[in-house]
């Protein structure tokens, strides 16, 4: 916020997009750290930051808006720079009435509110966006713990479900089969790699408490081999020995996916969850108010 209300000591009106330069180049951001996207991937995160900062000075009446998309120092603001404070951040700011009256407002709670450390502060984007991923790990951990109680057969199908899902084959009528039966070498699915069958995965399920070790891999890429297969998924609610991990690198045709994977898999292809709930986040829409 202090390198935002700088800019603008000259007194001068200021774009958004004159900002984003002058404070990338004051912080020596690189492009990849300006590409940088919330884990929604609707923003960029700098810019948002940027955006926010602009927003609590405003509030707090450090800047105001002389037109659209622009932002100019106020009276208050030059008191703030000439008072030899190097450093702003909401503690600082809740001196400022219009900017208690903000936070008061907010939709975020006091309790994360006073958990905000000074110089490592969130937005309320980011913060929306904190509470979403902990919902999802939660909801991850609570996935994986009902996975392991099915049966092993149900397991088999559940994997061939969440392949379809991601695309492969087409319909689950006619993309892929669990096997899993006497004498089946090791193949617990089958599935088409492409809606016309060029291709099949195979695919082995472990609904496992233990680790998998390299013998269950190495033993896997036997199995394909005698199905003369290219490729095969192992797919666990457990983990994997790294010295698997590294088995499965060197064969380079076998992909393994550990029990977080597999939850995080099925949550992203609604595969065993739905929708409880939606919420919209809406913008102020600039071009609305532009005058003919």
């Amino acid at each position: 916020m202090y390198p935002l209300l700088e800019l603008a000591a000259d007194g001068e009106a200021h774009s958004m997009e004159e900002a984003y330069e002058v404070l990338a180049k004051k912080f020596n951001l690189s492009k990849e750290d300006r590409a940088e996207l919330l884990p929604s991937g609707g923003q960029s995160r700098y810019e948002n930051r940027v955006g926010w900062a602009r927003t609590y000075l405003m509030k707090a009446g450090l800047l105001e808006s002389p037109s659209r998309g622009q932002f100019k120092i106020t009276a208050e603001g030059q008191r703030v720079l000439q008072s030899g404070i190097t450093e702003l951040n909401n503690q600082y700011l809740m001196r400022f009435p219009g900017f208690v009256e903000f936070r008061r407002r907010d939709r975020t709670t006091e309790e994360t509110s006073s958990k905000e450390e000074v110089g490592n502060e969130t937005t309320p984007d980011e913060q929306l966006e904190q509470l979403h991923q902990t919902l999802k790990k939660q909801l991850a951990q609570e996935l994986l713990e009902r996975v392991k109680q099915c049966s092993p057969a149900f397991f088999e199908r559940l994997v061939v479900r969440l392949l379809v899902a991601m695309g492969y084959g087409g319909s689950m009528a006619d993309a892929g089969r669990a096997v899993g039966r006497s004498g089946d070498n090791g193949i617990d699915g089958i599935i088409k790699q492409d809606p016309l069958g060029l291709d099949n995965i195979y695919i082995q399920a472990k609904r496992w408490e233990r680790p998998v070790p390299s013998e269950v891999v190495r033993t896997f890429h036997g199995s394909l081999a005698l199905q003369k297969a290219s490729r095969g998924v192992i797919i666990t609610t457990s983990e994997f020995y790294s010295e698997a991990i590294r088995t499965a690198q060197a064969l380079g045709n076998i992909v393994l996916i550990d029990g977080n994977t597999l939850a995080e898999l099925m949550i992203e292809y609604n595969v065993g969850v739905t929708v409880a709930a939606r919420y919209e986040i809406k913008r102020v829409d600039r071009d609305f108010f532009e005058e003919d």
